[in-house]
């Protein structure tokens, strides 16, 4: 199989660098997958889960946070405010973040902090869906 150089990182850390044969990433526009040889294109990332195939045919899953995908010359660059494996996500905490969010949607607010707790809630529920 034909791979591709791809390194992940997290605004706190770097989640993955190494081999990879599919990636499928959480885009604006819906989900947008990437294979060796890409054309080269920067992505707008949302919240969301991300699938990475390494060349052993295991598949990763994380859920990440807004960022972006640049794909050039055989290499992709993800860079994302947050990404977890599913056994670092605690299920009661993501179930309380989301209650809270929708609380808060639900309050009359500025657009900024309605956009802040709409992001929130679609964080919390990529994790409640992964885990």
């Amino acid at each position: 199989m034909t791979r591709f150089e791809l390194k992940v990182v997290a605004s706190d850390h770097v989640f993955y660098d190494g081999p990879c044969v599919s990636l499928t990433i959480p885009c604006t526009d819906g989900e947008k997958q990437i294979l060796a040889h890409h054309e080269a294109t920067l992505m707008a990332m949302t919240n969301g889960m991300l699938r990475m195939v390494d060349d052993g045919g295991n598949t990763r899953i994380a859920v990440t946070g807004m960022g972006f995908a640049e794909v050039a010359d055989n290499k992709v660059t993800v860079i994302v405010d947050t990404a977890e494996k599913p056994e670092e996500i605690d299920a009661n905490r993501a179930r309380r973040a989301k209650a809270r969010a929708e609380e808060r949607l639900r309050q009359k607010q500025s657009i900024h902090e309605y956009y802040k707790n709409q992001a929130a809630l679609s964080r919390a529920m990529a994790r409640l869906k992964l885990k």
